[in-house]
């Protein structure tokens, strides 16, 4: 397979991928919202509940924004030329660590290095 081809690939992977977080945050924006319950309906437990479920809700959002970024990031590099090389050694990144997850940007030795 040919690096072009390699890119084009990993650019569908990329765009579909962006889609569907796309449409999960849309869906999950109501949950995001704060909590308002009638403290004389609704029992202490049930509150807390709510509000752990708007947490968590919250932090699945980040992590999406976190991820839609990443994706930018490979769609730019794929733009430029630059794509499978890594940020910081300028290495290639095999083709095997891109297709677990093609937003990588560092090779396997950079990334254990900045852990």
């Amino acid at each position: 397979m040919t690096n072009q081809a390699i890119d084009d690939q990993n650019r569908q992977r990329l765009l579909d991928l962006r889609v569907e977080l796309e449409k999960l945050e849309a869906m999950s924006a109501d949950a995001r919202k704060p909590v308002e319950l009638d403290q004389s309906m609704v029992g202490r437990l049930s509150r807390m509940d709510a509000m752990q479920a708007v947490n968590m809700s919250q932090e699945a959002s980040r992590r999406r924004q976190q991820t839609l970024k990443r994706i930018v990031g490979a769609l730019l590099r794929i733009d430029a030329g630059n794509y499978g090389y890594c940020t910081l050694c300028d290495e290639q990144i095999p083709f095997g660590r891109l297709s677990i997850d093609p937003t990588y940007s560092l090779c396997i030795h950079c990334a254990e290095a900045s852990i």
